[in-house]
């Protein structure tokens, strides 16, 4: 936080803007606080702590429209909420290896699985000259181009797989307050487990289409040299 607030302070307006002070860019800032008071609070306040995190969450469906009506859309931003998504989740996850020692290795592997099928999708893209990571080539895997290219199936496996981590996260202290007999908490992570194994099988789809495109840039070079 400190390291922005200097960039924010330091950077001089370039030409008649500043893109740090973009109202996207705001946004992501203010998700990062809430991230952050959330973490702080996870050990002993889970009502506070689930729901800082689910609104620094939410905001993350905000930005995006934000920069699209105000034509604000940048390099800048789309790192920053890449890397708000990436490490927020790794956070609350390591939590729930702690709560869960049981399932320790799982949530080790979905934190490795996130972060790298990420890079490998952003690195892959930017290698092939395309613009951001959501560019899925025609040949591409038709849910993972679905995925990138409808707003409304993204926000669904995105809100749905963080909401099953938050539940799992709640469950820890309390079931919720009882819904034809069933707990709260439970029933929303019944419902959004299928969203999360869906979410986290797109992880493993774009990480060998990475791969994949990585591997025909590589075929090409060779070509060229030759």
């Amino acid at each position: 936080m400190i390291v922005i607030v200097v960039i924010v302070l330091d950077i001089k307006t370039m030409a008649d803007e500043n893109i740090f002070l973009f109202v996207p860019n705001l946004i992501g800032y203010s998700r990062i606080i809430l991230a952050l008071i959330s973490f702080y609070y996870m050990p002993f306040n889970a009502w506070v702590a689930a729901s800082l995190y689910l609104l620094s969450g939410l905001l993350d469906a905000f930005d995006g429209h934000a920069a699209r009506v105000l034509n604000q859309c940048t390099k800048v931003g789309a790192v920053l909420d890449m890397v708000t998504d990436r490490c927020a989740t790794a956070a609350l996850l390591v939590v729930l290896a702690q709560f869960y020692p049981k399932y320790q290795f799982i949530f080790q592997f979905l934190i490795l699985l996130d972060i790298s099928s990420h890079w490998v999708q952003v690195n892959s893209n930017l290698l092939a000259g395309n613009l951001n990571h959501k560019v899925v080539a025609e040949s591409g895997n038709w849910f993972l181009k679905l995925y990138y290219t409808s707003r409304v199936v993204l926000f669904v496996m995105c809100a749905g797989n963080e909401l099953f981590f938050a539940m799992l996260y709640l469950l820890h202290f309390a079931s919720g307050p009882a819904i034809l007999g069933v707990g709260l908490w439970t029933l929303l992570a019944v419902i959004t487990f299928p969203i999360c194994a869906i979410k986290n099988g797109i992880n493993v789809i774009q990480l060998v289409g990475g791969f994949q495109l990585l591997a025909e840039i590589d075929v090409q070079e060779r070509q060229k040299s030759k």
